[in-house]
């Protein structure tokens, strides 16, 4: 269990020296399961408002439950905010709200200025207009005159690089072209508050880029943002704070890193039971089951040959792969596969002994291949592993597709993607980061 100090996580949530421009006050949101009596309460509602004599909303009716439940944050112009949480925390629900679209059953948000909800880029074109009369429409819909449209039309077309398919109908673009388009209609509306629900996560890596640098300006100028995002690089490097939310209720608010150790740490937790914290140790074949070599246990040690829970970024450390081989074998190696078990899903790390000219011959009986670290670079968080071991041309002989482990941190990690080793010098003198 990560080591978290829950005083200095809520010891400073927001700045108060600057202009608030958001405010969401005691906010609660509740929601029925049951489709049936959903409408039968969304008419008696109703019924009761028109008549005057709706009573508080405050209490749960059969079938219902709280999305959100007291809810209390401000947003300074400018500042950045993060949402984190699993799905089904209210994330959504918070964004929905404070764009308007649907009124907190109790609490009040106020918004000082125009919000643009970029909840799901092109989400809001019609399909059968062309991407210019798209245009037209949203940003007309974001509060926008037919003039100041006009004016800044052409920088939205840039901006989208659509060229000539401006003027086809929607109907007709990738997903990549109509959440450029999207984005470019929403951003130029020059908004105060900026909402982001996972909008960013589509798209080429080029147009990603080009989006955050273009977030990065809006900011500047007083742009306010509030971003969802599952991804915790994002969170980390492009937040000032963040809230971390969990069935409708806000567990903590703080420092990104702080916030986001302590949403890892909870889903670490959650899952322990399903995986193994410190070794993982497999049944071993009969030598009818088994390819030849098989892998029996994965884990790491320290520089004294102890099995420790997790290891530590900027430490050094060793991997070990156990394994038994059947019969005497030539020329094996090891590809291990690392991704964030919270990020994108994509392989952030790929190690090969076949790359390093690295190959092993086995004898008939248990063995262990040592991975040797000397500073481990992943960033602190969660991550999962792929084993596989074999020999050269692709001829694998055991694989292990899961292995979850867990990197602890010493030193403050937050705003970076990985440790980097690194000396100082100066005048000739030097002076070295022990880490």
């Amino acid at each position: 269990m990560l080591d978290i100090n829950e005083q200095e996580i809520s010891a400073k949530p927001y700045k108060n020296d600057h202009e608030i421009v958001l405010s969401v006050n005691s906010v609660s949101k509740k929601f029925c399961r049951d489709l049936k009596r959903s409408l039968l309460y969304g008419i008696q509602d109703i019924a009761s408002e028109l008549l005057g004599l709706r009573e508080k909303n405050d209490i749960i009716r059969p079938k219902e439950f709280w999305a959100l439940k007291d809810v209390n944050f401000r947003l300074c112009r400018g500042e950045a905010l993060g949402l984190v949480g699993k799905n089904g925390s209210g994330k959504s629900t918070l964004l929905r709200m404070i764009a308007g679209l649907i009124k907190p059953d109790t609490g009040f948000v106020e918004v000082n200025g125009r919000v643009a909800p970029l909840i799901a880029l092109g989400a809001g074109f019609n399909p059968i207009l062309t991407g210019r009369e798209n245009i037209y429409a949203n940003m007309s819909i974001l509060g926008l005159s037919k003039k100041e449209i006009n004016e800044r039309f052409d920088e939205v077309v840039e901006f989208a690089e659509i060229g000539d398919a401006i003027d086809a109908p929607v109907q007709s673009y990738s997903s990549g072209m109509a959440a450029r388009l999207g984005f470019a209609s929403a951003i130029h509306t020059n908004p105060d508050i900026l909402l982001v629900d996972e909008v960013l996560a589509v798209g080429d890596m080029k147009f990603r880029v080009k989006c955050f640098h273009r977030l990065g300006e809006l900011r500047k100028y007083g742009t306010s943002l509030i971003l969802v995002s599952h991804d915790p690089n994002l969170i980390l490097t492009a937040c000032d704070t963040a809230i971390y939310l969990s069935s409708g209720n806000v567990i903590a608010s703080g420092e990104p890193h702080l916030i986001m150790s302590k949403y890892e740490a909870d889903l670490f937790l959650r899952e322990r039971a399903e995986y193994s914290t410190k070794a993982l140790f497999l049944p071993e074949k009969s030598q009818n089951e088994s390819l030849g070599v098989d892998i029996i246990y994965l884990c790491f040690k320290d520089n004294q040959g102890k099995i420790i829970a997790s290891p530590i970024c900027g430490k050094s450390t060793n991997f070990c792969i156990g394994c038994k081989a059947h019969i005497y074998i030539e020329n094996v190696g090891v590809i291990v596969l690392i991704q964030e078990k919270f990020g994108e899903g994509g392989i952030i790390l790929r190690l090969s002994s076949f790359s390093d000219q690295v190959k092993f011959n086995l004898i008939p009986e248990r063995q262990e291949i040592q991975l040797q670290i000397p500073y481990l670079s992943l960033r602190p968080g969660l991550y999962i592993m792929k084993v596989l071991i074999g020999q050269p041309g692709h001829n694998y002989l055991d694989a292990v597709e899961v292995f979850q482990f867990r990197v602890s941190e010493y030193i403050n990690m937050s705003q970076c993607l990985f440790y980097q080793p690194r000396t100082w010098q100066i005048n000739g003198g030097k002076l070295m980061i022990d880490n």
